[in-house]
């Protein structure tokens, strides 16, 4: 798939660049995988600290409420017992992990699919390689401006590590810059438009064309 590389400043240039058909054209993307992905990803976010006191972890409680016999009223050990007020709660939560795991293969087929589907929808922008001597948030919203991309989801990927793109990126709306090696699969649905640097495309086929 062949898509025109356009400058920073929102005008085509005469050079295309063609998209590696094993990241951005496979031949069936998996919507389930990229589910799995998804939920694998959402659900490793989760700290699982929740936590409630049963009836050891409840202070007091030590010695019997009252003698076995002779009042009346049924046998009771404790005054913690959860029938008890300030008594412990049966079946409360307690921390766990909530990861899902997913088959590194399944990781990256949701991956691949993602990039795909989103090359179909021809959400797929690419631009020439540029930086910044110094952060520039108003120079990285008149780009999105210039694409016509203010207000929406946007992931920008770069080759490689570039903190002052990265700066002048952190404090702009639904924008997201990431290395082209690093957005996870929730990154690319989540994203209305993908915008490539043209070195991000090299970086993309390495990392996953094989």
């Amino acid at each position: 798939m062949q898509v025109m590389v356009h400058k920073k400043d929102g005008s085509q240039t005469s050079e295309h660049i063609e998209l590696p058909d094993a990241v951005f054209n496979i031949e069936n993307p998996n919507g389930h995988a990229i589910y799995l992905a998804v939920v694998s990803e959402e659900t490793a976010k989760r700290q699982g600290t929740h936590a409630t006191k049963n009836r050891c972890l409840v202070s007091g409680g030590g010695r019997k409420p009252y003698k076995q016999k002779g009042t009346g009223n049924a046998r009771q050990g404790t005054s913690r017992a959860p029938q008890y007020r300030h008594g412990g709660t049966v079946f409360g939560p307690q921390p766990h992990d909530y990861e899902k795991k997913v088959n590194k293969k399944v990781r990256q087929l949701a991956k691949l699919s993602a990039y795909t589907l989103r090359a179909r929808e021809q959400k797929i922008v690419v631009v020439e390689d540029f930086s910044y001597d110094k952060p520039a948030s108003k120079a990285m919203a008149g780009l999105l401006k210039a694409f016509t991309l203010e207000g929406r989801r946007v992931l920008f990927l770069t080759a490689g590590t570039d903190r002052n793109l990265y700066l002048s990126a952190r404090n702009i709306y639904k924008l997201e810059l990431k290395p082209a090696d690093q957005p996870s699969v929730r990154d690319i649905v989540a994203s209305e438009v993908i915008v490539l640097q043209k070195s991000a495309v090299a970086r993309l086929q390495e990392v996953y064309g094989g």
